[in-house]
């Protein structure tokens, strides 16, 4: 049985830092593309970085690129999301993502989610 747990999630003032973690079982996650997406209230759910399956080569959303940091631990079967300076615009509930064939993005996720872990940023 596939498994995908978020964790860290929480609330923060504008210009906090998060930590988010996805620890995932039941697939090779060494063989697999990891990406987190996320949804804002009233909102779709939108891409918001993805990672190779060795995690040499990262991509972001326009709106987080340079705060977020997307990172793939293949020893703790963990990926991660760094969000620093955090504004009240990335309130969402985040989920994370597995595909084995390509990295997830605005194009397209792969089949395997997440419950999701809400951030809720304040002004």
């Amino acid at each position: 049985q596939v498994q995908l747990v978020e964790s860290g999630g929480g609330r923060v003032q504008a210009g906090g830092s998060l930590r988010l973690s996805c620890e995932v079982s039941g697939l090779p996650f060494a063989d697999h593309f990891m990406g987190w997406f996320r949804q804002p209230p009233g909102k779709e759910r939108e891409f918001v970085a993805s990672i190779t399956h060795a995690g040499t080569h990262t991509f972001y959303s326009d709106p987080v690129r340079g705060r977020f940091t997307i990172s793939k631990d293949n020893a703790k079967n963990t990926v991660y999301l760094q969000m620093n300076n955090l504004q009240p615009a990335d309130t969402a509930v985040y989920y994370c993502n597995a595909d084995y064939y390509q990295p997830p993005s605005a194009r397209g996720a792969g089949p395997y989610w997440g419950q999701g872990t809400q951030v809720t940023v304040s002004s």
